[in-house]
Protein backbone atom coordinates (compact mmCIF):
# COMPACT_ATOMS: atom_id res chain seq x y z
CA UNK A 1 0.00 0.00 0.00
CA UNK A 2 2.61 2.33 0.93
CA UNK A 3 6.26 2.10 0.05
CA UNK A 4 9.59 3.52 0.55
CA UNK A 5 12.53 3.72 -1.35
CA UNK A 6 15.53 5.47 -0.46
CA UNK A 7 13.85 8.44 1.26
CA UNK A 8 16.72 11.24 2.08
CA UNK A 9 15.24 14.59 3.92
CA UNK A 10 17.66 17.65 5.48
CA UNK A 11 17.56 21.12 6.66
CA UNK A 12 20.54 22.65 5.64
CA UNK A 13 23.26 20.87 7.19
CA UNK A 14 21.12 19.06 8.96
CA UNK A 15 20.34 15.50 7.89
CA UNK A 16 17.06 13.84 8.95
CA UNK A 17 16.39 11.09 6.77
CA UNK A 18 19.18 9.58 5.25
CA UNK A 19 17.47 6.72 3.23
CA UNK A 20 14.71 5.31 4.41
CA UNK A 21 12.91 1.91 2.99
CA UNK A 22 10.10 0.82 4.48
CA UNK A 23 7.09 -1.06 2.95
CA UNK A 24 3.60 -1.47 4.52
CA UNK A 25 1.02 -3.75 3.14
CA UNK A 26 -2.89 -3.29 2.51
CA UNK A 27 -4.97 -3.55 6.01
CA UNK A 28 -1.28 -3.69 8.08
CA UNK A 29 -0.87 -1.65 11.12
CA UNK A 30 2.56 -0.57 11.17
CA UNK A 31 3.91 1.54 14.02
CA UNK A 32 7.31 3.61 13.86
CA UNK A 33 9.32 3.99 17.07
CA UNK A 34 12.36 5.96 17.95
CA UNK A 35 13.32 8.88 19.94
CA UNK A 36 12.58 12.19 20.08
CA UNK A 37 14.26 14.14 17.47
CA UNK A 38 14.49 11.10 15.10
CA UNK A 39 12.35 11.87 12.38
CA UNK A 40 9.20 10.37 12.76
CA UNK A 41 6.84 13.46 12.18
CA UNK A 42 9.01 14.51 9.44
CA UNK A 43 8.87 11.15 7.56
CA UNK A 44 4.89 11.09 8.22
CA UNK A 45 4.89 14.62 6.95
CA UNK A 46 7.07 13.32 3.86
CA UNK A 47 4.12 11.13 2.78
CA UNK A 48 1.35 13.11 3.29
CA UNK A 49 3.40 15.91 1.01
CA UNK A 50 3.25 18.40 3.89
CA UNK A 51 7.29 18.16 3.52
CA UNK A 52 9.29 17.61 0.29
CA UNK A 53 11.54 14.77 0.30
CA UNK A 54 15.84 15.86 -0.38
CA UNK A 55 15.59 12.81 -2.75
CA UNK A 56 13.89 9.33 -2.60
CA UNK A 57 10.01 7.79 -3.70
CA UNK A 58 7.39 7.59 -2.16
CA UNK A 59 4.76 5.00 -3.49
CA UNK A 60 0.92 4.71 -3.03
CA UNK A 61 -0.46 1.52 -4.72
CA UNK A 62 2.89 1.34 -6.72
CA UNK A 63 2.30 5.17 -7.91
CA UNK A 64 5.00 8.09 -7.00
CA UNK A 65 2.78 10.13 -5.32
CA UNK A 66 4.28 13.24 -6.97
CA UNK A 67 2.33 12.01 -10.16
CA UNK A 68 -1.43 11.50 -8.19
CA UNK A 69 -3.78 14.40 -8.40
CA UNK A 70 -3.66 15.90 -5.15
CA UNK A 71 -7.40 16.18 -3.82
CA UNK A 72 -7.93 12.71 -4.38
CA UNK A 73 -4.79 11.48 -2.97
CA UNK A 74 -5.13 13.46 0.61
CA UNK A 75 -8.91 11.92 0.34
CA UNK A 76 -7.66 8.42 0.83
CA UNK A 77 -6.18 9.51 4.46
CA UNK A 78 -7.32 9.91 7.64
CA UNK A 79 -5.05 11.66 10.95
CA UNK A 80 -5.08 11.75 14.54
CA UNK A 81 -2.99 14.46 15.24
CA UNK A 82 -0.61 14.65 18.47
CA UNK A 83 -2.25 17.71 20.37
CA UNK A 84 -5.84 16.85 19.10
CA UNK A 85 -5.85 20.02 17.05
CA UNK A 86 -9.42 20.78 17.21
CA UNK A 87 -10.65 23.80 15.83
CA UNK A 88 -11.84 25.88 18.76
CA UNK A 89 -14.73 27.91 17.24
CA UNK A 90 -16.39 25.14 15.97
CA UNK A 91 -18.83 22.85 17.99
CA UNK A 92 -17.73 19.21 18.12
CA UNK A 93 -19.85 17.51 15.24
CA UNK A 94 -18.26 20.17 12.67
CA UNK A 95 -15.00 19.32 14.27
CA UNK A 96 -15.59 15.87 13.35
CA UNK A 97 -17.57 16.62 10.18
CA UNK A 98 -14.96 19.15 8.65
CA UNK A 99 -13.73 17.17 5.76
CA UNK A 100 -17.77 16.78 4.69
CA UNK A 101 -18.64 20.22 5.36
CA UNK A 102 -16.35 21.06 2.13
CA UNK A 103 -14.45 20.41 -0.66
CA UNK A 104 -14.76 17.24 -2.98
CA UNK A 105 -15.94 15.02 -0.09
CA UNK A 106 -18.98 17.53 0.55
CA UNK A 107 -22.06 16.55 1.78
CA UNK A 108 -25.10 18.01 2.78
CA UNK A 109 -25.29 19.53 6.47
CA UNK A 110 -28.11 17.18 8.15
CA UNK A 111 -26.20 14.15 6.54
CA UNK A 112 -22.32 15.11 7.48
CA UNK A 113 -23.77 15.93 11.40
CA UNK A 114 -25.61 12.58 11.54
CA UNK A 115 -22.22 11.21 10.02
CA UNK A 116 -20.43 12.53 12.49
CA UNK A 117 -22.42 11.87 15.59
CA UNK A 118 -22.35 8.10 14.22
CA UNK A 119 -18.78 8.18 14.42
CA UNK A 120 -18.87 9.99 18.12
CA UNK A 121 -20.88 7.17 19.04
CA UNK A 122 -17.93 4.97 17.70
CA UNK A 123 -15.28 6.15 19.54
CA UNK A 124 -17.66 5.74 23.13
CA UNK A 125 -19.19 9.62 23.16
CA UNK A 126 -22.82 10.57 23.52
CA UNK A 127 -24.52 12.51 20.94
CA UNK A 128 -24.94 15.49 23.18
CA UNK A 129 -21.61 15.88 23.02
CA UNK A 130 -21.77 17.18 19.50
CA UNK A 131 -22.65 20.44 20.43
CA UNK A 132 -20.14 21.47 22.90
CA UNK A 133 -17.10 23.04 22.20
CA UNK A 134 -13.53 21.21 22.40
CA UNK A 135 -12.71 23.77 25.48
CA UNK A 136 -15.43 21.59 27.65
CA UNK A 137 -14.12 18.70 27.39
CA UNK A 138 -11.40 16.84 29.01
CA UNK A 139 -7.99 15.73 27.35
CA UNK A 140 -9.98 11.99 26.71
CA UNK A 141 -12.36 13.30 25.14
CA UNK A 142 -11.13 15.71 22.78
CA UNK A 143 -9.00 12.64 21.57
CA UNK A 144 -11.48 10.50 20.91
CA UNK A 145 -13.24 13.32 18.83
CA UNK A 146 -10.00 13.51 17.04
CA UNK A 147 -10.06 9.86 16.42
CA UNK A 148 -13.72 10.24 15.07
CA UNK A 149 -12.47 12.93 12.92
CA UNK A 150 -9.92 10.80 11.64
CA UNK A 151 -12.44 8.06 10.64
CA UNK A 152 -15.23 10.38 9.76
CA UNK A 153 -14.65 9.99 5.99
CA UNK A 154 -14.07 6.16 5.94
CA UNK A 155 -10.38 6.78 5.01
CA UNK A 156 -7.98 3.61 3.20
CA UNK A 157 -5.19 4.98 5.35
CA UNK A 158 -5.00 6.26 8.66
CA UNK A 159 -2.19 8.06 10.54
CA UNK A 160 -1.45 8.30 13.80
CA UNK A 161 0.43 10.79 15.58
CA UNK A 162 1.36 10.40 18.99
CA UNK A 163 -2.04 9.15 20.22
CA UNK A 164 -1.40 8.39 23.47
CA UNK A 165 0.47 11.75 24.96
CA UNK A 166 -0.61 13.27 27.08
CA UNK A 167 -2.58 11.29 28.79
CA UNK A 168 -3.32 9.33 31.52
CA UNK A 169 -2.62 5.43 31.37
CA UNK A 170 -6.38 4.12 31.79
CA UNK A 171 -7.13 6.65 29.03
CA UNK A 172 -3.88 6.01 26.79
CA UNK A 173 -5.15 2.28 26.89
CA UNK A 174 -8.99 3.19 25.88
CA UNK A 175 -7.62 4.88 22.98
CA UNK A 176 -5.40 2.12 22.16
CA UNK A 177 -8.22 -0.56 22.08
CA UNK A 178 -10.32 2.20 19.97
CA UNK A 179 -7.35 2.30 17.54
CA UNK A 180 -6.87 -1.23 17.51
CA UNK A 181 -10.96 -2.29 16.81
CA UNK A 182 -11.20 0.72 14.44
CA UNK A 183 -8.31 -0.31 12.20
CA UNK A 184 -9.26 -3.84 12.37
CA UNK A 185 -12.76 -2.90 11.21
CA UNK A 186 -12.49 -0.38 8.71
CA UNK A 187 -9.89 -2.73 7.22
CA UNK A 188 -7.71 0.22 7.03
CA UNK A 189 -3.93 0.27 6.48
CA UNK A 190 -2.36 2.49 9.72
CA UNK A 191 0.57 3.64 10.13
CA UNK A 192 1.58 4.97 13.81
CA UNK A 193 4.59 7.17 15.05
CA UNK A 194 5.46 6.64 19.15
CA UNK A 195 7.74 5.97 21.69
CA UNK A 196 4.96 4.55 24.26
CA UNK A 197 5.74 1.22 24.26
CA UNK A 198 2.30 0.60 25.55
CA UNK A 199 0.35 1.64 22.41
CA UNK A 200 3.09 -0.22 20.07
CA UNK A 201 1.83 -3.61 21.49
CA UNK A 202 -1.75 -2.78 21.10
CA UNK A 203 -1.71 -1.12 17.89
CA UNK A 204 1.16 -2.68 16.07
CA UNK A 205 1.30 -5.62 13.37
CA UNK A 206 4.66 -4.89 12.35
CA UNK A 207 6.83 -2.38 14.21
CA UNK A 208 10.10 -0.26 12.18
CA UNK A 209 12.32 1.48 14.33
CA UNK A 210 13.82 4.79 12.99
CA UNK A 211 17.61 5.60 14.38
CA UNK A 212 20.56 7.53 12.44
CA UNK A 213 17.97 8.32 10.03
CA UNK A 214 17.49 5.15 8.47
CA UNK A 215 15.20 2.08 9.70
CA UNK A 216 17.26 0.40 11.92
CA UNK A 217 15.00 -2.98 12.29
CA UNK A 218 11.75 -3.82 11.02
CA UNK A 219 9.55 -6.88 11.66
CA UNK A 220 6.52 -8.44 13.45
CA UNK A 221 5.54 -6.99 17.06
CA UNK A 222 6.19 -10.56 18.26
CA UNK A 223 9.83 -10.71 17.24
CA UNK A 224 10.58 -7.17 19.02
CA UNK A 225 11.44 -8.77 22.45
CA UNK A 226 14.07 -11.00 20.81
CA UNK A 227 15.46 -9.12 17.63
CA UNK A 228 19.24 -9.12 18.30
CA UNK A 229 19.59 -5.21 17.40
CA UNK A 230 21.17 -3.64 20.49
CA UNK A 231 19.58 -0.40 19.28
CA UNK A 232 15.88 -2.04 19.51
CA UNK A 233 16.78 -3.62 22.88
CA UNK A 234 17.68 -1.02 24.37
CA UNK A 235 14.70 1.37 23.11
CA UNK A 236 12.31 -0.88 24.48
CA UNK A 237 13.84 -1.66 27.96
CA UNK A 238 14.48 2.18 28.40
CA UNK A 239 18.28 1.72 29.29
CA UNK A 240 20.58 4.40 29.83
CA UNK A 241 23.70 2.36 28.41
CA UNK A 242 23.77 1.09 24.73
CA UNK A 243 24.71 2.17 21.32
CA UNK A 244 22.06 4.96 21.38
CA UNK A 245 23.58 7.79 23.52
CA UNK A 246 21.61 9.60 25.99
CA UNK A 247 21.14 13.56 26.01
CA UNK A 248 22.48 14.68 29.59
Amino acid sequence: MIELVDLHKSFGDKVVLDGVNLSIAKGESMVIIGGSGTGKSVLLKCILGLIKPTSGQILLDGQNVERVERDAFLARFGMLFQGGALFDSLPVWQNVAFRLLRGSLKRPRQEARAIAIEKLRRVGLKPDVADLYPAELSGGMQKRVGLARAIAAEPEIIFFDEPTTGLDPIMAGVINELIREIVTEMGATAMTITHDMTSVRAIADKVAMLHGGVIRWTGPVEQMDNSGDPYLDQFIHGRAEGPIEAVR
